[in-house]
Order: C-alpha cells, then sequence, then structure tokens
C-alpha cells in the first residue's frame, strides 16, 4: 500500500510517496497515481518514462534481490526522483541483452538512457539505494 508524505507546511510544487511494491505492476499503479497529483502535470512523454524506469527497477530488485524493502517517488518543480531500496547490495551489472528474451539484460541500460542522473548507494544496514533523476517536463 501506499501513502503521501506531503506535510502541509511543504510547498505544493513538492510531493513524495512512499511504499513496499510485491510485484511491478503495483509499483506502476503507485506511479500512475503520484503522476495524477502531480500540478502541472509532467507531459505525457515523460510520464511513460518515469512509469517505465520504475517499472524496470522494481522488477530488477525482486529478480536480483528477492524483495523492494521501498519505492520512494518525489517530485519538486525541476524533477521528478525515483529511489528504489532493496537488500542486496551489488550493484546493477552492465550486461550483454539476450535477444531471445528469456534472461533479460535489457532493463539497466534503459534506466541509465531515460534517466538524467542513477546513482547507486550503499544503505547502512545493508542493501543498497538507486536514485533515477528525471527531468520534470509539462505537458
Amino acid at each position: 500500500m501506499y501513502h503521501p508524505l506531503t506535510h502541509d507546511d511543504q510547498p505544493l510544487d513538492h510531493i513524495e510517496w512512499s511504499c513496499q511494491p510485491e510485484v511491478a505492476a503495483e509499483a506502476r499503479d503507485v506511479t500512475y497515481g503520484f503522476i495524477a497529483g502531480l500540478s502541472p502535470a509532467p507531459s505525457p512523454h515523460t510520464s511513460q518514462n518515469l512509469v517505465l524506469v520504475v517499472s524496470e527497477l522494481v522488477t530488477n530488485a525482486l529478480r536480483h534481490a528477492g524483495e523492494v524493502t521501498s519505492l520512494q517517488l518525489r517530485a519538486d518543480r525541476g524533477s521528478l526522483q525515483i529511489v528504489v531500496n532493496d537488500p542486496n547490495p551489488a550493484p546493477p551489472l552492465d550486461r550483454t541483452p539476450d535477444l531471445t528474451g528469456r534472461s533479460g539484460g535489457f532493463g539497466w541500460p534503459m534506466v541509465q538512457r531515460l534517466a538524467e542522473r542513477v546513482t547507486v548507494r550503499p544503505r547502512a544496514g545493508g542493501g543498497k539505494a538507486i536514485r533515477a533523476v528525471l527531468a520534470r517536463r509539462s505537458a
């Protein structure tokens, strides 16, 4: 389940949501809800990129770490930020994509291409946090 983390004293141009999705479809649903709450609304292209990056990061965490410990979505006037935390300390690896579709290899390069910045940091207590930042372009 998700919940907005906004506070009355925050400016209207800042919003933050957090959840712990168990499947990528849940993360996409949360992201669509997050987008619906943004004003001004991001462009359709930016919205699609945000959903795609969230879906790929969550799918990778579920596949390689077994779970997502948290998904955080944040927006301010200039950017949209995604933070996916998982219990596996190993960073994502660049690998040759499997053109048969059996073992993937497309998601991480796609995330790196769609985001303006991507960082991977170890978390205190174990695991890692992957943060992707997209430019916020309005509709």
